[in-house]
């Protein structure tokens, strides 16, 4: 259930300015709310829009945290590219690679 987790932590953070503010201060006291893996939470910390996407995150979530991260749209395009190069195929959620081996 660790992928839910992860994505309401998002969720919240693109909804809350209050909360973006606490994670941008400190993103391990944020995600300490969350029960995120090590992976998940070094991810989010970074963050690392690559590794997010092929841990499954919604890309509705992802795009709108990665905008208010600095990210424009053709950098969040490749950053999920690379995500993939790097960490291979979407593992879970609506995106997972079917039959990926």
């Amino acid at each position: 259930m660790t992928l839910y987790a992860l994505q309401k932590a998002i969720y919240v953070v693109n909804r809350d300015e209050a909360a973006m503010k606490r994670y941008l201060a400190n993103p391990a006291d944020f995600e300490a709310a969350y029960e995120l893996t090590e992976e998940e939470a070094g991810a989010l910390s970074k963050p690392d829009i690559g590794l997010l996407y092929v841990l499954g995150v919604n890309g509705q979530l992802l795009m709108h945290f990665a905008a208010a991260r600095g990210y424009e749209w053709n950098a969040y395009i490749e950053a999920m590219k690379q995500g993939i190069v790097t960490y291979g195929p979407v593992r879970e959620g609506l995106y997972a690679t079917i039959g990926a081996q």
